[in-house]
């Protein structure tokens, strides 16, 4: 089935996000309020859910990803690639983020970004209880 050929109900793309981190509902939820260039479905995946093939609950809380019309799997930074693409004023950063040699320092950046991502959950935890 083309684009011009799925129904309108049918998301364009489904953004799978940790529900559970402070970080990742803000984020998200910037995201959430612009108007997207084709449907878009949130899942939190810190709630036991189908995920789809290639992908469970327990690797999407450790990595970014998005699932496109067309069923294929993005992780990491070109799932952020594909996500900004579709979304008005970051359609210049997808492109330029789904580029060699551009996308592979985007994934470094974002590889390097997982191991401190735990201890900035906490302290924003600890700032949005003060």
């Amino acid at each position: 089935m083309t684009d011009t050929q799925r129904p309108a109900d049918t998301p364009g793309l489904t953004v799978y996000f940790d529900g559970s981190c402070p970080l990742c509902q803000r984020e998200i939820g910037m995201y959430r309020h612009l108007a997207s260039r084709e449907p878009i479905v949130w899942m939190d995946v810190s709630q036991p859910a189908e995920l789809g093939q290639g992908l469970d609950c327990r690797l999407a809380m450790r990595r970014f990803h998005v699932r496109d019309a067309q069923g294929r799997l993005y992780s990491g930074a070109g799932a952020f690639a594909q996500l900004w693409l579709r979304l008005p004023g970051w359609q210049w950063l997808g492109w330029v983020g789904s580029r060699p040699p551009l996308r592979w320092l985007l994934e470094i950046a974002y590889r390097a970004f997982l191991p401190v991502r735990p201890y900035l959950q906490r302290a924003m935890r600890r700032w949005l209880a003060a």
